[in-house]
């Protein structure tokens, strides 16, 4: 058996021997939305570090469970906390949790990041609908031999994020008078910020916001057949795009600050989806 696709069914069945729940919609949280899953309706909650084999979140801030329950009436288990590839993992590992998502039941994914803002249109504080992603020196969960239980060798890659999604989230941004940005999601390795002219060429390949992370998990989920969709908050403005030099504690300031309406744009989108 491949060695990724063992790992990842040792996880699934130390989840399923601790519940037995089948989730429609799966949620990753980034920063500012690390306490969304504490206001569902909540069946149970498993810790990463119950779980075989699961890698665990390292970040501050992270609380690093799986929350099972209800948002409304739709099924959801939400990743609370997510793993990094800046962490020191393996990208298998990076993406292993959404792909244990996946095998769960869940057919659709709510991807949700802080992101540095590369766009001169935007400001701190606008959330972004992701349309499509570049991946600069992210290697691609896909390397190695196939996981043919997962999908195929090749996958398309031509609609990451599903078009019929994002028509909804836009409806929901409008009727909620939210003025969603929409744009490019480049996904870089981290931990440390980018340079002014690694910002200045992610804008020239047409780059609108910058992270270190959800690229390679949507890839990861499309590649097994699961409906995407994505969404920044733009925490900070990039490198060298305002004289201000970056710090992780503006971007979790500016996620708080808009934290509540940006939770309950999601609520409304899991439950249209």
């Amino acid at each position: 058996m491949n060695a990724v696709y063992k790992k990842l069914m040792t996880c699934v069945e130390s989840v399923r021997k601790k519940i037995d729940f089948q989730p429609e919609v799966a949620l990753i949280l980034g920063s500012g939305l690390g306490d969304y899953a504490d206001n569902i309706k909540i069946e149970q909650t498993i810790d990463y570090t119950e779980i075989e084999g699961f890698p665990v979140s390292t970040v501050k801030g992270h609380k690093g469970r799986f929350v099972f329950g209800y948002v409304g009436e739709v099924p959801v288990v939400i990743m609370q906390g997510r793993v990094h590839y800046y962490e020191g993992y393996k990208m298998s590992d990076v993406v292993l949790p959404t792909r244990l998502m996946g095998m769960l039941g869940a057919k659709k994914l709510i991807l949700t990041n802080a992101a540095g803002g590369v766009n001169y249109d935007f400001k701190p504080g606008d959330f972004m609908l992701i349309q499509d992603h570049i991946t600069l020196n992210i290697p691609s969960p896909l390397i190695g031999e196939n996981v043919e239980e997962l999908g195929a060798r090749f996958p398309d890659m031509s609609e990451v994020y599903s078009v019929r999604m994002q028509n909804v989230i836009e409806k929901i941004a409008s009727n909620m008078q939210i003025d969603l940005k929409k744009g490019v999601y480049v996904q870089l390795t981290g931990p440390c910020y980018e340079t002014p002219a690694e910002i200045r060429a992610c804008r020239t390949l047409g780059g609108d916001a910058v992270g270190m992370s959800t690229a390679c998990e949507a890839i990861a989920a499309v590649h097994m057949g699961m409906e995407v969709c994505g969404i920044s908050c733009i925490t900070n403005m990039a490198a060298g795009m305002t004289k201000e030099k970056l710090d992780h504690s503006e971007v979790q300031e500016t996620a708080d600050r808009v934290a509540k309406q940006f939770k309950e744009l999601v609520t409304e989108i899991v439950t249209n989806i």
